[in-house]
């Protein structure tokens, strides 16, 4: 018998489902067994973490093929970006899991020792003075981005001659509306949560919404070889 490939549109639809799998389950472990939820589910090298790294790597993986796709039809500049994008979601998933250090054992060097918060091989939690990068770069002002990547983008983009030219552009993967419509849908689940590590899982669903967004954009002839 013939075996037929995956479409992207499959894959896609498989990634929602995943989504949505993972804020019911949130809701109900964070409900049932609070304890297990921010100490197993959503701790670190755990099944949240590790799966953020991971889809962040596909996500990462995903724009390296669009880039190549862009390579084959000689659109250098967006292949150059897109090989951009895909660089920072790699770094992304090596940051998540402090580039296996928990995972090989090996340890910091003194500056991270004496500079991280959790004295690990990352940038994301390193101090400056008093001040942690993760608070201060990584959390509001990466969230409040990201929010208006995934819910304002999509609105715009259609809509907006000069945010389609710009997108364009600078070959930016645009989400559509299922992904801004996840995005409201989990922002306000995590934001009700009232369990430590919560946000563990905000970042899966983002890693997982990004997988999505770039296999199967707005803007797919921009962005991608259809």
């Amino acid at each position: 018998m013939e075996r037929t490939a995956m479409t992207p549109g499959t894959i896609d639809r498989m990634l929602m489902a995943l989504i949505a799998t993972t804020l019911a389950a949130s809701v109900v472990i964070a409900v049932v067994d609070p304890t297990y939820f921010h100490r197993v589910f959503a701790a670190e090298d755990h099944l949240v973490e590790n799966a953020t790294a991971l889809f962040l790597l596909i996500a990462g993986l995903v724009l390296a093929r669009n880039a190549l796709s862009l390579r084959k039809r000689g659109q250098w500049r967006a292949m150059a970006l897109t090989g951009l994008y895909a660089a920072m979601f790699v770094f992304a998933a090596g940051e998540e899991i402090s580039w296996g250090q928990r995972i090989f054992g090996w340890q910091s060097g003194a500056f991270f020792t004496q500079n991280n918060y959790q004295g690990e091989t990352n940038l994301h939690n390193l101090m400056i003075g008093d001040l942690r990068l993760a608070q201060a770069v990584f959390g509001g002002p990466l969230t409040v981005a990201i929010l208006l990547y995934l819910v304002v983008f999509p609105l715009l983009y259609p809509r907006v001659r000069f945010i389609r030219a710009l997108a364009d552009r600078l070959a930016a993967p645009v989400p559509g509306m299922r992904h801004a419509g996840f995005a409201v849908l989990g922002s306000v689940i995590i934001g009700l949560l009232d369990v430590p590590r919560k946000w563990e899982v905000y970042e899966l669903v983002f890693a997982l919404m990004a997988t999505s967004t770039f296999l199967l954009p707005q803007n797919p002839d921009k962005t991608r070889q259809p």
